[in-house]
């Protein structure tokens, strides 16, 4: 069961990256895109962590367990980023929008 929740938030979050990758070219507003490309990077780090676990779950190997800690170490890295990048840019959105 566990594993197929891992393989749901991998699908789901490599779907999500790519509609936000493709939202950033339907926008013409700079910080909106910059907000989408955050968001993106956000669920990039849900792909990573989420892709290194199931790949470690999958083999239970040394090699696969040293593997799948760098890729949730690199996975919530880039998902920290992106959420910080996204509030940061929701609020400088709305800032822009007042004045």
């Amino acid at each position: 069961m566990f594993m197929f929740l891992l393989i749901a938030f991998v699908i789901t979050s490599i779907v999500l990256y790519i509609y936000n990758k493709v939202m950033i070219t339907r926008t013409e507003h700079p910080v909106t895109q910059q907000y989408y490309n955050s968001i993106a990077k956000f669920f990039l780090g849900i792909f990573v962590v989420s892709f290194g676990a199931a790949q470690y779950l999958y083999y239970e190997t040394r090699l696969s367990l040293f593997i799948g800690i760098l890729f949730i170490v690199l996975g919530v890295l880039q998902l920290m980023h992106g959420w910080r990048a996204a509030r940061h840019y929701k609020n400088e959105y709305k800032r822009v929008e007042e004045t």
